[in-house]
């Protein structure tokens, strides 16, 4: 079997899709990062490989923001940012898609999609509380397990307002709202609300949403947030059935090689267990930027360099 490999680093997961030529998902896999991106992205190749062999691989791309340390570790064909990703994984599923919305463990997105282009994008800055970190810290203070809080916030008669503003206002309602007697349930409620309500005021900003809207990443797994845009919305919420893996599928997409091609990819194979990666960092005093350079050591051997705003110290690997 040929196939195609999808990995996507994120601050809260790192991701793999394995697909066959036809596009079909045939593996996938979760992993929280638990702030090792290297260790994750090795764990996660070497239970993939239990199933694949590295001749399989016709192609590898990797996405999010530890991309180009999972291209230097496992060998990627393309590297491409997240809306690239997340915009191809959903034209895939839902070819008339023309708004996605991802929100995932410490960032949330908005793409404007028009004819099959991303025109235009908006992401959050500066908080958490429209993120799927503020639900997860949430449902442990208050000793339960996402999905317990997804599934109470379903189960709510009615619902408690709950600021959207910030993260820390939001907590300080909640224990108000529950201090003063309010149920659990109605209060998990008005928190996976407000989180809607901050996307759209935070990130959306006033940007058209228009359907077919295709929502996307770990939160969407929430069934009361997806219940939440509907009603702020009007409007019907797709999810596909691997939302939560998208940007690993989008970049396996993209990675998709010419048919007929002799160009071999570059892809190292699924037990890199061994790679004995090292990362240093220095800042360029070259201007004002101050650009922080992250350099990737194999052994003695650089083998890739990033960060600076205008590409002077840029190494592909």
């Amino acid at each position: 079997m040929k196939v195609y490999v999808g990995i996507d680093v994120g601050a809260v997961s790192t991701n793999l899709a394995v697909l066959d030529t036809g596009g079909n998902v045939i593996h996938r896999a979760y992993l929280r990062t638990e702030g090792d991106p290297t260790g994750s992205v090795k764990t996660i190749l070497r239970d993939a490989g239990r199933c694949f062999h590295k001749t399989d691989v016709l192609g590898c791309g990797t996405t999010g923001s530890g991309r180009l340390l999972a291209a230097a570790l496992a060998g990627a064909d393309i590297v491409r940012n997240e809306i690239t990703a997340h915009t191809a994984a959903a034209l895939h599923f839902v070819p008339e898609a023309r708004t996605v919305i991802e929100i995932g463990g410490q960032d949330s997105k908005l793409i404007v999609i028009r004819d099959g282009v991303p025109v235009d994008f908006a992401m959050n800055t500066v908080c958490a509380a429209g993120t799927g970190s503020f639900l997860d810290y949430q449902a442990a203070r208050m000793g339960i397990t996402i999905e317990e809080l997804a599934r109470l916030a379903g189960t709510a008669g009615n619902v408690v307002r709950i600021s959207g503003r910030c993260a820390v206002f939001a907590e300080t309602d909640m224990i108000d709202r529950q201090q003063r007697g309010a149920k659990k349930e109605a209060v998990l409620k008005g928190l996976c609300e407000a989180l809607v309500r901050n996307f759209l005021s935070g990130v959306a900003r006033g940007k058209p949403i228009v359907p077919p809207v295709v929502f996307q990443g770990g939160v969407a797994s929430n069934q009361a947030v997806v219940a939440a845009f509907e009603r702020e919305l009007g409007l019907e919420i797709h999810v596909p059935a691997n939302h939560d893996v998208m940007g690993a599928i989008g970049t396996a997409l993209l990675a998709v090689r010419e048919p007929g091609g002799t160009e071999a990819t570059k892809f190292k194979g699924f037990d890199v267990t061994g790679a004995a990666l090292a990362s240093e960092i220095f800042e360029c005093t070259e201007c004002s930027n101050r650009c922080d350079i992250v350099e990737i050591f194999d052994g003695p051997e650089l083998i890739t360099r990033w960060g600076s705003r205008c590409g002077r110290w840029d190494l592909e690997a």
